[in-house]
């Protein structure tokens, strides 16, 4: 199954990482009740980063820091651009 992983004190636990079965791991930061997503690390090595603006747009990346690319876009309509 799927494992979490929580960091804080008890009754103020936040979710930092979750990591799937098939090799996927998703890192999380901020507060209790808002964590958002901001990498998620597949089985073959491939490291997506996630960044939300403001006015509710979506980013979302795939390399290292520095030599990252964008890869997705969504829109704070829904709308997705590649």
């Amino acid at each position: 199954g799927q494992m979490q992983h929580f960091e804080g004190e008890r009754g103020a636990e936040r979710k930092v990482r979750l990591q799937l079965p098939n090799g996927q791991v998703y890192y999380y930061e901020g507060g209790q009740g808002a964590e958002r997503g901001v990498r998620r690390e597949f089985a073959d090595g491939v490291v997506q980063h996630h960044e939300e603006s403001p006015d509710g747009v979506v980013r979302y990346y795939e390399g290292e820091p520095g030599a990252e690319r964008v890869v997705r876009v969504v829109l704070a309509d829904g709308m997705v651009q590649h």
